[in-house]
């Protein structure tokens, strides 16, 4: 059977207080909408739509950086969960099969959970998703049913006491035939207190035309909606926790598990060490068998086996470390390629380059690559041994085996094997050191004295 998704992602998140529309704020460095987007995407649907409102240029360009198939429709009013479905119909034209439901700001749903729904719409005409509470809340519907037939959903505020016992609620979403779900749409009414239109009626309207209808169960943490601040930092943390267990379980070591900070799309090796307080941003992979030191930073980047990076590393978008490269305290690493076994371990800026195979990099090291306008690269071939306070003003190129002295200032181009020396030659100047403090002292007493 063929798939769509509709993704409601038409909320303004007032609570929020923000001019970011609530479906791309982010979790793990993601916007909410592409985990709902990742999530629907095991279904492999044959078209995705997304029902923006607010915002709704910025959330097209977001979906559309994640799945540039994806159509977006909008809905002008907020009217209700069932009139936003319907501004999906236009773009599901002559699809023929099953619509799934998401909510843009519901990011945790499983993959198999869906698996699950589409499982039972081959014995059901509806599949609705609900969950058991922990504890008895009014702000959920709760799901009326007998046996494995759902009958009804009840708003807590309409439910009898009995009713409001009942621990399984609804999750809101669903999963049912195209045709169908329009169909039924279609006699939804606004006749309630909020004047809205519902998707909860589907399923009064489905059994009153002898239809049926069921219920899926979820953990009640894949259905976690967001809808504040508060609500996005509790998302932030599960997810976290998720992702931390999940690598632990792959055979990476987490030596402060709490303290690591992952990316939604953060890919690490087993036996990988990863020290206390690391920061993971988007687009990182390590290799199996690097260490990772404490307080490091690391973004847009590749580490390969048996690299080290840190501590107190920044490592930056479109670097690539190769096996057994060595990157320590306080060094930044921007846009660059260290080649295997290389060195760059101590207070060092290295951005636009290509650092050659067991080369080493001394302490203090910068290579210039900025003029003001433009970016140039600085090219260190294999075995080269850069002195300490070296600067590498690009575009520049050491050939291999060479050889920087400290303090030079590189400007031009080394060839292999030579070594580069470019500083003023020192002089000492007697007395110099303490005719100038005493002439500080002198100045600094008639400044006194005046006071």
């Amino acid at each position: 059977m063929n798939t769509a998704l509709v993704i409601l992602a038409a909320g303004k998140g007032t609570r929020m207080n923000s001019d970011l529309p609530k479906v791309l704020q982010p979790i793990a460095q993601t916007p909410m909408l592409v985990h709902a987007m990742r999530a629907g995407a095991v279904l492999s649907p044959e078209r995705t739509v997304i029902v923006a409102g607010h915002g709704a240029e910025e959330v097209a360009r977001v979906a559309k950086v994640e799945d540039e198939s994806v159509s977006v429709a909008v809905q002008e009013k907020q009217l209700g969960t069932a009139h936003a479905v319907a501004q999906a119909r236009d773009a599901l034209t002559g699809f023929k099969g099953d619509v799934v439901v998401l909510f843009g700001d519901t990011p945790f749903i499983e993959p198999t959970t869906l698996e699950r729904m589409i499982a039972a719409r081959k014995s059901f005409d509806l599949v609705m998703l609900g969950f058991d509470i922990a504890e008895v809340q009014p702000r959920y519907g709760r799901m009326i049913m007998d046996g494995d037939r759902l009958q009804k959903i009840v708003e807590y505020k309409d439910a009898t006491e009995e009713q409001r016992a009942i621990r399984f609620t609804n999750s809101g979403l669903l999963a049912c035939n195209s045709d169908l779900l329009f169909d039924l749409i279609d006699q939804v009414s606004n006749e309630n207190a909020s004047g809205e239109f519902y998707l909860t009626e589907l399923v009064a309207l489905a059994n009153a035309r002898g239809l049926t209808a069921t219920a899926i169960k979820c953990d009640e943490a894949e259905t976690l909606g967001v809808d504040s601040r508060a609500d996005l930092a509790a998302a932030d943390a599960a997810f976290q926790t998720r992702a931390r267990n999940a690598l632990l379980q792959q055979g990476v070591t987490l030596m402060a598990p709490n303290t690591v900070y992952l990316s939604a799309d953060t890919v690490i090796g087993r036996d990988t060490v990863i020290e206390p307080n690391v920061v993971f941003g988007p687009d990182v992979t390590v290799e199996s068998g690097a260490t990772i030191r404490a307080f490091s930073h690391l973004e847009g980047c590749h580490v390969s086996r048996g690299a080290i990076v840190g501590p107190y590393a920044r490592i930056r978008p479109g670097t690539e470390l190769a096996e057994n490269a060595r990157i320590g305290n306080f060094v930044e690493i921007k846009n660059a390629v260290i080649a295997e076994g290389a060195k760059v371990n101590h207070l060092s800026y290295i951005g636009d380059a290509s650092i050659g195979a067991a080369s080493n990099i001394g302490a203090g090291t910068i290579t210039c690559n900025y003029d003001g306008m433009m970016k140039h690269k600085t090219t260190v071939g294999e075995n080269v041994f850069v002195g300490s306070n070296t600067m590498l003003v690009a575009p520049v190129t050491l050939g291999d085996g060479a050889m920087t002295a400290t303090g030079t200032v590189v400007t031009k181009d080394v060839e292999p094997d030579a070594l580069a020396v470019a500083r003023a030659k020192q002089q000492n100047k007697p007395g110099y050191a303490r005719k100038f403090f005493d002439m500080l002292r002198a100045k600094k007493a008639r400044r006194d004295k005046g006071a």
